[in-house]
């Protein structure tokens, strides 16, 4: 069950991490769409991921408590934790592109509001 677990969460990961790679060409390709398209699929995998984990402890400790020495599973674990550092720090990577795009339009309806005496459309009929 812990093997099957690990390699539940592994082959997630690997596909959010895809997932994260194809917004990051897409930003830059200026495809909106496609990033608003895999939103849902993605909150699901990171929502899966989570509970997998909890399932993950909960069957380390029954182990534990069974007398099993789970240091059989370390290396699958650590293996793991790496892709959950990779997936880290490619979410980072996304963020930091995404971020000043957000900053950007934040400003630019800002200025537009702004010159509109606090209104974004300044319409007059």
């Amino acid at each position: 069950m812990i093997e099957n677990t690990i390699k539940n969460m592994s082959d997630l990961i690997i596909k959010l991490k895809s997932s994260i790679e194809q917004d990051i060409v897409d930003i830059k390709a200026a495809k909106h769409e496609e990033l608003l398209k895999r939103n849902d699929e993605k909150h699901i995998m990171i929502d899966e991921i989570t509970l997998l984990k909890t399932k993950l402890n909960e069957e380390l400790m029954s182990k534990i408590q069974e007398g099993v020495d789970v240091n059989i599973y370390r290396q699958s674990v650590d293996l793991l934790e790496v892709e959950l550092k990779d997936l880290y720090e490619l979410n980072k990577r996304l963020a930091s592109i995404v971020l000043p795009v957000q900053q950007l339009y934040k400003d630019l309806v800002s200025e537009i509001t702004a010159a509109n005496g606090g209104k974004f459309f300044d319409i007059k009929a």
